[in-house]
């Protein structure tokens, strides 16, 4: 996590509301923090917050894909999901794929208000936090002898 960090926000339909109320009232938060987001979701950030977010595809058309892959490729350092667990979702697995994808890069997940807050208060986003970069190593060296 060196130099600016890259926050990515999401939000189920029914939940767009929360995060976005939750963002505006931690706008002073996010003055040094990139946002990208998904679809509708990122368009709500940008008009309510007043500022550029790189926006992707909406969720079920990609987007949380394109979450994971800016993930992997180190430019998101925090993931604030806020999911509707009430609600079924037809795009369930690319969900899981998404958090899967978190946990396996060890970035943070939010999933609600709650959880939200105490990582962007945290100091540890707004310091010289250096998070522990996986090492796929043994993980890569087993798949290269399987194919021997």
């Amino acid at each position: 996590m060196k130099g600016k960090r890259n926050i990515a926000l999401v939000a189920h339909d029914n939940k767009k509301k929360d995060l976005v109320e939750w963002a505006m009232q931690k706008q002073p938060l996010f003055e040094t923090i990139g946002i990208f987001a998904t679809g509708t979701t990122g368009r709500l950030i940008e008009e309510a917050l007043g500022r550029p977010v790189q926006k992707l595809l909406s969720g079920p058309l990609g987007g949380d894909q394109q979450i994971g892959a800016k993930i992997a490729e180190g430019e998101i350092d925090l993931l604030i999901f806020f999911w509707d667990p009430l609600e079924p979702q037809p795009h369930d697995p690319d969900i899981k794929a998404l958090l899967r994808i978190a946990a396996l890069y060890n970035i943070p997940v939010a999933c609600n208000r709650a959880s939200a807050d105490f990582m962007i208060h945290s100091p540890l986003l707004h310091e010289g936090y250096e998070r522990e970069a996986p090492d796929f190593s043994l993980y890569t060296e087993r798949q290269v002898a399987t194919l021997s």
